[in-house]
């Protein structure tokens, strides 16, 4: 998939948690679905209340996809750049956006040294990641128009065939047609609707 697309990228399809144990720490990654970076405060926030007994809570989020992206990590007292770093470099190179996770650590009494807490958080992420149903999130655009009654038939074809959900259509002298699209699919749409109606039927962005 192009990166250049914002219009349709691939997206946590759900929330889910995965443990690992590593020497005697538990580590459990909860990852999920955010689309802004007040929903991935949210969600971190919501992790860090449940698990509030832990030794640490770390997290990383990537809110957006490609070139276009916000992102943040903390360490949360683990060593600088022995935890948040790893976790984010990990969600950086996967091929997904609106992704936060929170790897929770239960310390088990053995330290795992430097090189040990990155593999321990990378990992977790990884683990996470690979077991993450996705989806597809595809952005809409929502347009208007009216037609004549004698193409309304028709009119109605070309927008299932162009995947258009009917918002609302208003009975008057013509019809009203409320419509929402992928925004890839409005130019074409506003194309045949042009050819079939000679140019008559005008589309607006609502």
């Amino acid at each position: 998939m192009s990166s250049s697309n914002l219009n349709r990228y691939p997206i946590p399809a759900q929330t889910i948690r995965i443990e690992q144990r590593v020497v005697n720490s538990r580590f459990i990654a909860t990852i999920g679905h955010a689309d802004s970076v007040e929903a991935a405060q949210a969600f971190v926030k919501a992790v860090r209340a449940e698990f509030a007994d832990a030794s640490h809570n770390v997290y990383a989020y990537k809110v957006g996809y490609g070139a276009s992206i916000t992102e943040s990590t903390t360490d949360d007292g683990e060593p600088p750049g022995t935890a948040g770093r790893p976790a984010l470099a990990v969600l950086h190179g996967a091929d997904i956006g609106d992704v936060v996770v929170v790897v929770t650590r239960y310390f088990g009494g053995t330290k795992l040294g430097t090189g040990g807490l990155v593999r321990a958080y990378s990992g977790a992420v990884r683990a996470a990641l690979e077991a993450l149903p996705v989806t597809e999130r595809v952005e809409k655009r929502t347009v208007m128009f009216t037609t004549p009654y004698n193409l309304y038939e028709r009119v109605k074809l070309l927008i299932g065939a162009h995947t258009g959900e009917l918002e609302d259509e208003t009975f008057g002298v013509e019809v009203d047609i409320i419509v929402t699209f992928p925004v890839d699919d409005v130019e074409p749409f506003t194309a045949a609707l042009r050819e079939l109606s000679s140019g008559q039927i005008e589309v607006i962005a609502v």
